[in-house]
């Protein structure tokens, strides 16, 4: 048997993942987890920019500035 460790997630994603996974083939949210985590991390390396475009950034402050925040 492999060697195993626990990763704890907010009991509402898991609720809410138990229930997407009602009628398909997984027995289990953890077994859905150890499917999404290898696909993941058979994609390569995730990805460290994350910065915002200078688009985004506009969006976002005319959003704000319409809510009355700047």
């Amino acid at each position: 048997m492999p060697d195993k460790a626990t990763i704890k997630i907010p009991k509402t994603l898991y609720n809410s993942l138990k229930d997407r996974i009602k009628g398909t083939g997984f027995s289990s949210v953890t077994d859905f987890i150890i499917y999404v985590m290898r696909d993941i991390a058979a994609s390569g390396a995730v990805q460290e920019d994350s910065a915002l475009t200078k688009k985004e950034i506009e969006q976002i402050r005319k959003r704000l500035e319409k809510l009355g925040y700047i």
